[in-house]
């Protein structure tokens, strides 16, 4: 039996670390273009549930994939195409709240669930000198919304509601509790 995660993220798999379990690395290779007509709410969950399916696996597997979206009003901001639409992007986020959406999705044999994890940010007001240094950085050009908030974007948040590893990519706490439920052999003394 292995536990595969389904991310080449180096937060997604620094934060596998702290369930102590033996886990590999297997990148989906899906397509992951999200349908603006739909709630990304459901999208985000699509497309994990499409990372977890993409994966082969032997029986007993445990397979976990992720997918992560920052929601400002209704509209998803993902990956900045450049520097310019990076700090297009945190205009759009100054002063305002927003949500991270994460899909979650963890399947072992013929059991798939399939969740969506959702915090709450607010971020003060930037001004543009402090957006254009934190681009300058090059942080926001591999991140959904353009920042990362255990980097330099932890100076902009003045409050969140909900879970701060979410926000990362990995809400580890209901990702705790789906292993709990679909492979208690694997948490030992965890469960």
């Amino acid at each position: 039996m292995n536990v595969i995660l389904a991310s080449a993220s180096p937060r997604r798999r620094e934060l596998m670390g702290l369930f102590h379990i033996p886990f590999e690395i297997r990148v989906a290779d899906i397509d992951e273009t999200m349908d603006s007509a739909r709630a990304p709410f459901d999208e985000v969950a699509r497309v994990s549930r499409l990372k977890a399916m993409a994966i082969p696996r032997e029986a007993g597997d445990v397979v976990i994939a992720a997918d992560t979206i920052v929601v400002c009003d209704g509209a998803v901001l993902g990956k900045p195409t450049n520097p310019e639409h990076a700090a297009a992007m945190l205009r759009r986020l100054s002063g305002r709240s927003h949500q991270v959406m994460t899909g979650l999705t963890v399947a072992r044999d013929t059991q798939i669930k399939t969740v969506t994890e959702v915090t709450d940010i607010h971020f003060r007001a930037l001004s543009e000198r402090e957006i254009l240094n934190y681009v300058a950085t090059k942080e926001p050009m591999d991140k959904a919304g353009s920042y990362a908030i255990q980097g330099g974007a932890a100076l902009f948040c003045t409050h969140m509601v909900g879970d701060y590893y979410n926000v990362m990519g990995l809400p580890v706490c209901r990702l705790w509790q789906l292993l709990r439920e679909m492979a208690p052999d694997l948490m030992g003394d965890n469960v």
